[in-house]
């Protein structure tokens, strides 16, 4: 018998908590197979199978674990079940002629036959709203086709968030009455759900940096009609050459290291009673997860182009997604850069990432009246934010910093060199 301990992941790390198994107690596992995911208060990490064996399970999902304690143990000793042909066979009919059960009886609605939540279903034949995903019984399906109604308005109970029948009629019977996870009407229901470690981690982070920083914020408004031309002008060509869509985060990252070089304490830390200037620009990009903010890091971009970056944003997020970040591409940022935007913000005052000393936030970007030469011209323009430690970064350094963002981003030509071609031609 092997014993599967949980693993050493960083010098201050000393607790875990088991997201979920991903083989079951008593599967059978090949050596090195995946078998869980554990969560640390800075990233996801998998735990492999060190033998081949029958897999014994010792704590549940959920759980918090200290490291060095038993995960699970393997009996390398059991045979591997198989499964027989004559096996495979039996079972093949049987689920097919329990589908064409299904399938008459979600047919025979209009009889007053239900199909129970927990016998399995196919897909239906009957048209559903348009909406993409939707994940709905047969019978509701037909349901709310001929209703023509929003699945959006009907609140799902079945496993996995399946629309069932009752759900349909719940919606039907109580229209513009939406409740809260399938509860009932004037509901007063808590629940309870323990913080995981990302959470908590994320607490901490953000009352320390308001706690601990001198935080100030300083906004600007950008113009981004030359962005946007050089996205519609260029989009498919960088697409065709590079792989990879032409975005706003390359411009930003560019802008940013740009302007970090011009100005080093916007890009360094206090250690002690130290100040430590980074050469470098390694950004940060806040990414939003379904378990909480991640912060992966884009190293070195003042030397990537504009395609590295956004292949790189584009690697980081996935793995955001699907908790694969390693704890070294969350760490060593000198620099932030958060976009609420995407969520509709106009505006906002985003918080620091501690230890670093500025983070710049980017918004929506709205159409706008603005006055130019005398004339009123609609223009799509972003508010952006630069919060910023003021025990480091002076405010003269802070606001010039984001006006410079600002030229840069809607002079886009000034990113290849860092100044005006026109000036630097003549010299001035």
């Amino acid at each position: 018998m092997t014993e599967i301990k949980v693993p050493t992941v960083g010098e201050s790390i000393s607790e875990v908590t088991l997201l979920k198994w991903l083989k079951k107690d008593g599967d059978y596992v090949e050596r090195d197979e995946v078998i869980a995911e554990l969560e640390s208060e800075k990233a996801t990490f998998e735990v492999n199978a060190e033998k081949a064996g029958v897999l014994k399970t010792s704590a549940n999902e959920g759980d918090t674990l200290k490291i060095g304690d038993v995960l699970a143990s393997i009996d390398e000793s059991a045979a591997k079940k198989e499964t027989s042909k004559t096996e495979a066979k039996t079972e093949e009919p049987a689920a097919k002629k329990q589908d064409e059960k299904t399938v008459k009886a979600s047919s025979n609605g209009s009889g007053g036959k239900t199909v129970s939540s927990q016998q399995p279903t196919v897909a239906s034949n009957a048209p559903v709203a348009s909406t993409h995903d939707v994940k709905a019984s047969p019978v509701a399906s037909a349901m709310i086709a001929d209703k023509k109604l929003d699945p959006k308005t009907v609140t799902p109970s079945g496993y996995q968030g399946k629309i069932l029948k009752d759900d349909v009629l719940a919606a039907l019977s109580n229209p513009g009455k939406k409740t809260f996870g399938g509860a009932e009407l004037f509901s007063r229901n808590v629940r309870s759900e323990k913080m995981t470690n990302l959470r908590k981690t994320i607490s901490r982070r953000l009352v320390e940096a308001k706690n601990t920083t001198a935080m100030l914020t300083t906004f600007n408004e950008v113009d981004m009609s030359s962005i946007m031309e050089i996205r519609t002008k260029y989009k498919d060509k960088f697409k065709e050459a590079h792989g990879v869509g032409l975005g706003f985060m390359s411009f930003f990252a560019k802008a940013c290291a740009v302007a970090l070089a011009e100005w080093p304490s916007v890009n360094a830390y206090i250690d002690g009673d130290q100040l430590l200037y980074h050469d470098y620009a390694d950004i940060s990009i806040a990414v939003s997860t379904p378990r909480g903010l991640t912060v992966p890091v884009i190293r070195n971009v003042e030397s990537l182009s504009m395609a590295d970056i956004e292949k790189k944003v584009i690697e980081l997020a996935a793995k955001a997604k699907d908790s694969k970040l390693t704890t070294d591409e969350l760490t060593g940022g000198t620099f932030t850069i958060t976009n609420g935007g995407v969520f509709g913000s106009l505006m906002s005052t985003p918080i620091i990432n501690i230890p670093q000393s500025a983070i710049l936030g980017m918004h929506k970007i709205q159409e706008r009246p603005m006055a130019i030469n005398g004339q009123v011209v609609i223009k799509p323009m972003m508010y952006v934010a630069l919060s910023y430690d003021h025990r480091i970064v002076d405010g003269r350094e802070s606001v010039t910093f984001l006006v410079r963002v600002k030229e840069l981003l809607e002079n886009p030509e000034q990113l290849l060199i860092g100044k005006d071609p026109v000036k630097t031609l003549l010299e001035l």
